[in-house]
């Protein structure tokens, strides 16, 4: 378990989180969650999931590396991220994150079991997977980082003009998923250009990618 980003820049985010949390954000979540035919109770119970799991990563397999970047913070569009402590300095350990992975891909195979939306949902996912990768990009010491809003607006803008009457459920799928598989999963080649002691699918660099753009897409279905 490591923080994402820096103490000094998780305090200021947890202090704005949280009056943010009290004014809107609460009731924005809530409305998307709610769209899709989730409960208040289980809307908290996977935020709080979500939140706590954004810490935690299981391994899945270790990959020769080398020049590996540690024990250092390195910035990208402004935002300070934590390099884990590279235990390993010959290998990077490919990791799926479970706040921006695990959950995400349970949920949205929840969706799709419930509402059915097959086509749609593979033509909307891929849409946003190819934008994604598009704009994706490897930042040393951390992962692939891609803008936040794009994955949501891509997946909200295919998931209207392919299935109004399940919109919402479409547009999480393919916004969750077209991250992941966008940013992560198509880069994964390029681990050896990371330098990171772990790689991590759904963790920073995408994982405000992959919780928002849920948000988004949905907000904006």
């Amino acid at each position: 378990m490591y923080p994402p980003v820096t103490p000094l820049t998780l305090g200021l985010l947890a202090a704005v989180l949280m009056a943010l949390f009290i004014s809107v954000e609460v009731g924005l979540i809530e409305v998307a969650y709610m769209r899709l035919g989730i409960s208040p109770r289980r809307i908290t119970a996977l935020l709080m999931a979500t939140i706590v799991g954004s810490y935690v990563n299981i391994p899945i397999v270790r990959v020769p590396a080398a020049g590996l970047l540690a024990d250092r913070i390195v910035r990208f569009w402004g935002i300070p991220y934590v390099v884990p402590e590279a235990v390993y300095r010959d290998s990077t350990l490919i990791a799926a994150n479970v706040g921006g992975a695990v959950i995400p891909a349970l949920l949205s195979l929840y969706l799709l079991w419930r509402f059915k939306p097959f086509l749609s949902v593979i033509v909307a996912t891929a849409a946003t997977t190819a934008v994604v990768h598009h704009f994706s990009a490897v930042v040393p010491g951390v992962g692939v980082a891609v803008p936040t809003l794009i994955p949501g607006v891509t997946a909200a803008v295919a998931a209207y003009l392919l299935d109004r009457r399940r919109t919402p459920a479409v547009a999480y799928i393919a916004g969750t998923m077209g991250c992941l598989l966008g940013a992560d999963i198509m880069n994964l080649g390029l681990i050896a250009q990371l330098h990171a002691p772990v790689a991590s699918i759904g963790g920073a660099g995408t994982f405000d990618g992959v919780f928002v753009s849920g948000i988004v897409a949905v907000l904006l279905a």
